[in-house]
């Protein structure tokens, strides 16, 4: 178990971090510069925070009020860095069996074990230089496992891959993360890998810890209006109370029904693109009359930008369309209404 509140300044910048996690797959999700990969360094070991405590199975790590900062090699964590800090002027074996001690022979069947493993043979007397970015995160994953780590830290381990090689590599970290008994810290900006990976998840905007629990809860219900923007949701609109479950959409210029009462709290509406769903009855609750404003096409989505057809000043609206909504007609076609599913809006603090 980790558990981590972690205070630092840095550059006119403050990290507020607090979060707990129980073997399994945390993800810290965040905008660039919100403090996602400060935080991992403050729980390697590699930057001091000003305060806090971070506490690891029982072990403390580090506690300003005790005065305890234990160094990174005795806290017995793998990291795996952004550019995966490989030795540029050593060869995949000496970049595996670096941080070993003991006997040559003892360190060579290490070594050769995770080569097999990590399907790197062949490529043993390779620099750096001479991998591709998937052999090098391979070579880096190897290195950091050879530690025998009780927690591994994860910092954006695929920005710097492309598509498919990025499909494929996701998939062995999977089964990399199944076998791994301890904690893992996954740091990305990407939701979609967050959503992948990470059983519980906290987001971090401007530095504060925002919202935390499990991840497939805070997609379905964010709650805070920062977690819904960092989990994608891009129509939210400010609002007026009317009633225990009526609100008005400022911004949209339309009331809306809710499915779950309004509390005081409430002060913003979101809905996600791909819920809005076309509708043919004016009079049905939660409709729209729209304006197209827009649109663009993607492989597999077609986007449009909508607006309030009788408040033409009203903010826009993305509508999300799946090909196989669209791909059966012959000729596109926009609808006079759109409705906001009562059950798939979003109330935000």
């Amino acid at each position: 178990m980790l558990e981590a509140r972690i205070v630092k300044n840095f550059h006119g910048f403050k990290l507020d971090a607090e979060f707990k996690t129980d073997r399994g797959c945390m993800g810290i999700l965040g905008a660039s510069g919100c403090g996602k990969s400060m935080t991992l360094k403050c729980v390697a070991g590699i930057e001091k925070p000003d305060s806090g405590k971070i506490v690891h199975n029982g072990n403390v790590l580090f506690d300003s009020e005790k005065g305890i900062n234990l160094p990174a090699r005795e806290r017995h964590v793998g990291y795996l860095f952004q550019n995966y800090a490989l030795f540029p002027t050593m060869t995949v074996e000496e970049n595996l069996s670096i941080s070993l001690t003991g006997r040559d022979k003892e360190k060579r069947v290490q070594v050769l074990e995770q080569i097999q493993r990590f399907q790197l043979q062949g490529l043993e007397k390779r620099l750096p230089s001479q991998l591709s970015g998937g052999q090098q995160q391979r070579v880096a994953l190897a290195r950091m496992l050879l530690c025998k780590p009780e927690m591994i830290l994860l910092d954006e381990p695929f920005s710097a891959l492309d598509g498919f090689l990025k499909d494929t590599l996701q998939l062995e970290m999977l089964e990399l993360l199944k076998e791994f008994s301890g904690d893992v810290l996954f740091v990305s900006h990407s939701r979609d890998e967050i959503y992948r990976f990470c059983d519980h998840m906290i987001l971090l905007s401007n530095g504060e810890s925002v919202v935390k629990g499990l991840t497939k809860e805070i997609f379905r219900k964010p709650l805070r209006v920062e977690a819904a923007r960092l989990t994608g949701c891009k129509n939210i609109s400010p609002i007026e109370r009317i009633s225990e479950y009526e609100l008005y959409a400022l911004d949209w210029g339309i009331k809306l029904k809710t499915a779950e009462p309004i509390e005081d709290s409430i002060c913003y509406i979101g809905i996600r693109g791909h819920n809005l769903v076309p509708a043919a009855n004016p009079e049905e609750e939660n409709t729209m009359k729209i304006s197209l404003a827009g649109s663009a096409h993607t492989t597999f989505q077609r986007q449009y930008l909508v607006q309030n057809a009788s408040r033409l000043s009203s903010s826009k609206i993305w509508w999300i369309r799946e090909k196989k909504e669209y791909e059966a007609e012959e000729k596109e076609t926009i609808p006079l209404y759109l409705k906001f599913p009562k059950e798939d809006l979003l109330l935000l603090s």
